[in-house]
């Protein structure tokens, strides 16, 4: 038998039965990730596995590094073919790590390969890939239509153009392709360098000169209305824990002159600008019947030799301890009390704060939509097989698992979307085993039918994206 076979991931028959009948026919909403638009919009053609697969995959990059892999073969000078060879090597100590389920159901998904990836299969796995990946059904678009992807959500600065967002909707593209509102920028009044030349760039996108704290506001609703008009329906945040420290629009106005005059705020002086950033965005959210995202706690480009030589996001992260609940609790309040609370998807990347989150979503039901304020699946460290069980357990301990809006790639690569397959068959399991338990009716018609709507359909209907 095969490593990825028809039950792969399912120990019950029940399992089975909800997978294949009620979840892999549901299309993908892909509502989170990192893809390149442009490569969508020229519909790009990938010349190999290095171009589609290791190229901007940081969990692999850190991974190699883990085995010891010089850095010339992760993001240095070594040719494609040595750095696939570098990641083949690695894979097979990569057993019990979620890299090793991800990398073998993708082969057999897009290519149909049930070899194991090691240093011995390399080169045959390379010169079969290539050859299809030269084919029509794996360009950028194609690998789209192959996984049933209805929708997707990239992420995006208030800066950008959108032109590649344009040119896929002027083409007709059945795939929707939506920019996400990314405004982390604009927070980071720390560091007056970079954030000033930020602000020139919105200045030039928006129209509008931003001199003064009124008119970066006025800049980020004109970028924001823009992204609604080719249809955005989300911001996003990246932070490590939730800005709440509120103060008045004159030190705000201060915050900001200081910052504008190449002067750096104090730690005390950003939280509460980013507070005040924040809330303004929660609003416009909540005016345009928008969805936040807030993504917190993470430790970012921990390795300073390796962010200097390199960048940032190449594989230097981790879970941060911050403390979340009070922050966050007084954020959603804050809005809440304005009656401007927008749709809210809370991610933890610190699995120690499930129950936090799981809890904190039910405090802002007001009965207007169900699952107003969702937690979020399992995000970066957690998106594996243990994490989303754990979340899902939280979620469905805490909340109403029926209500929930599913699962994203969160990935830079085209072949990331079996992750959807992953997380269903995870669901499918945890309920077939339930079932088969006792601690569930055996009632295929009810329990797959919520499995299919966490699948797709709650996603969709929740998000409110231009789509069927």
């Amino acid at each position: 038998m095969p490593f990825i076979h028809d039950d792969f991931l399912l120990g019950t028959r029940t399992a089975s039965r909800l997978y294949h009948e009620f979840a892999a026919p549901e299309p993908i909403l892909d509502y989170h990730n990192h893809l390149p638009p442009q490569d969508i919009a020229e519909d790009r053609q990938f010349a190999n596995l290095f171009e589609v697969w290791l190229a901007g995959d940081h969990y692999k990059w850190r991974a190699m590094r883990c085995n010891g892999i010089e850095e010339k073969y992760i993001t240095g000078a070594a040719t494609p073919f040595e750095k696939f060879q570098a990641w083949a090597s690695t894979v097979p100590h990569t057993l019990r790590n979620p890299l090793y389920h991800w990398t073998h159901l993708e082969l057999k998904r897009y290519f149909g390969i049930d070899d194991l990836l090691n240093a011995d299969t390399a080169q045959s796995i390379w010169d079969r890939t290539s050859e299809m990946l030269s084919q029509p059904d794996f360009s950028a678009r194609g690998m789209l239509r192959q996984f049933k992807v209805r929708a997707l959500c990239t992420t995006d600065d208030p800066v950008d153009d959108l032109a590649h967002h344009l040119k896929c909707a002027a083409d007709g593209l059945e795939v929707g392709v939506y920019p996400t509102f990314r405004p982390d920028k604009a927070l980071a009044v720390h560091l007056p360098e970079a954030w000033n030349a930020w602000c020139d760039k919105l200045s030039a996108a928006s129209g509008i000169e931003v001199r003064s704290y009124g008119t970066l506001l006025e800049a980020l609703a004109q970028r924001h209305e823009f992204f609604h008009s080719v249809g955005g329906r989300l911001s996003d945040h990246g932070l490590n824990r939730c800005h709440a420290t509120f103060v008045n629009e004159a030190e705000l106005a201060r915050i900001f002159d200081k910052a504008r005059g190449g002067t750096a705020a104090t730690p005390e002086e950003m939280d509460a600008f980013a507070s005040g950033v924040m809330l303004h965005v929660g609003r416009l959210n909540a005016a345009r019947g928008w969805t936040m995202q807030l993504h917190l706690g993470p430790i970012r480009n921990n390795n300073s030799r390796l962010a200097r030589q390199i960048g940032a996001d190449v594989g230097c992260d981790s879970i941060g301890d911050y403390p979340q609940a009070e922050t966050l609790s007084r954020f959603l309040d804050r809005l809440d009390g304005e009656d401007a609370l927008p749709r809210t998807v809370l991610y933890n990347v610190n699995p120690s704060d499930n129950f936090v989150f799981g809890t904190m979503s039910g405090n802002f039901a007001d009965g207007s939509i169900p699952g107003k304020v969702q937690f979020g699946s399992g995000w970066w460290f957690v998106d594996q097989k243990e994490g989303m069980e754990w979340q899902i357990n939280a979620l469905s301990n805490l909340g109403l698992l029926s209500r929930f809006i599913g699962m994203l790639t969160d990935s830079r690569s085209f072949m990331s979307f079996p992750r959807h397959e992953y997380f269903r068959r995870t669901l499918c399991n945890l309920l077939g085993t339930d079932v088969e338990a006792g601690l569930l009716p055996d009632d295929l018609g009810m329990v797959g039918g919520m499995v299919r709507n966490i699948c797709y359909s709650n996603a969709r209907d929740y998000l409110r994206l231009p789509v069927s």
